[in-house]
């Protein structure tokens, strides 16, 4: 995403990889239409998404800014980054004295996005040392640099494991029904200069059964108190596999996708998305008409499954009420 010309650029991850189109937003509108309908996508870049459409909305005064909050709030229910952006923004309005709301709110969101690069580079740091040499890295979905401001959370780790020098590889899932891990991770990787090898969802099994896979990063769209995380569906079932077969099972986010209100995994809102995501695959017909449908968009991974959540400030390790409640304290 680039701001420019009072203006938010996004690149459209629909068309990705066949296309490089980007989108304009100059109003909160479309940058809530440009949420829900997926042309921007992932925890951290949806947060910042908002963060600037309420730029957009500072043009036409406070109040205007408030009706756009309420707006963004309801595109997407599940990743938490979303409310914590449109929080930390509507802070900086009520803190706002001056006779430039605009050129405030957007030094705050400015310096969000800044602020989720370094957050991401830090991560990176900290997941690298747990990522021997010459390791083969599972992943799911796409946690890059598409799904933040820049760098990546899960992506960050390989990002910064290749700079460290340590020679890994990555599978990536491809990610039905949506296909973020064929269609992005494996683009990102790619321009990178990763070796990456894309898989169907159902070859993860087997692949750790081999003895192909050294440890499993992925990203988080909520994490509850207790470090149970909500991530692309999918993600549970890779994490039970990697229990299996004695795989560690990591998840890098930012603490600001730690969600201290909800006691427990369960407590999270999970969005179901249209059945046209199923039954369709790049706008041609895959099943038959009229077939019943379920499109959950995330799943929800128990702590107990989980061998780190790496933040910016530390890897978290069980027991995760406590590890979470220590962070908390120390920021």
């Amino acid at each position: 995403m680039v701001w420019e010309n009072e203006m938010l650029i996004l690149l459209d991850q629909r068309k990705l990889p066949l296309e490089v189109v980007t989108i304009e937003c100059t109003t909160p509108e479309q940058a809530a239409s440009c949420i829900k309908e997926m042309v921007v996508r992932g925890a951290p870049a949806i947060g910042i998404t908002a963060a600037y459409g309420l730029v957009l909305a500072a043009k036409k005064g406070p109040e205007k800014v408030k009706e756009a909050a309420e707006l963004l709030r309801q595109t997407r229910p599940t990743a938490v980054n979303l409310f914590w952006a449109i929080d930390q923004m509507l802070t900086a309005l009520e803190e706002y004295q001056g006779d430039d709301l605009y050129g405030h709110m957007l030094k705050k969101a400015k310096a969000l996005a800044e602020e989720d690069v370094r957050i991401n580079k830090q991560m990176g740091q900290f997941g690298a040392k747990l990522v021997p040499h010459g390791a083969a890295i599972l992943t799911h979905c796409n946690a890059g640099a598409l799904a933040t401001v820049d760098y990546g959370t899960a992506l960050g780790v390989m990002r910064a494991a290749q700079e460290a020098g340590k020679d890994i590889s990555v599978y990536a899932c491809e990610t039905r029904p949506y296909l973020q891990g064929a269609r992005l991770t494996t683009w990102e990787l790619l321009v990178d200069g990763i070796p990456v090898t894309l898989i169907t969802d159902n070859m993860a099994g087997y692949l750790m059964q081999l003895g192909r896979v050294s440890l499993v990063v992925v990203g988080a769209d909520r994490v509850a108190a207790n470090g149970d995380v909500a991530n692309k569906i999918g993600t549970y079932g890779l994490a039970v596999l990697a229990r299996e077969h004695g795989v560690p099972f990591y998840v890098a986010a930012p603490t600001s996708t730690i969600d201290r209100t909800l006691s427990k995994g369960e407590d999270i809102p999970i969005e179901e998305r249209g059945w046209e995501e199923v039954t369709h695959v790049f706008g041609k017909q895959i099943a038959p008409a009229g077939v019943s449908v379920w499109n959950p968009a995330f799943d929800v991974t128990p702590h107990h499954l989980i061998t780190g959540i790496i933040t910016e400030s530390g890897v978290l390790r069980e027991p995760y009420k406590e590890s979470i409640e220590e962070l908390s304290a120390s920021c």
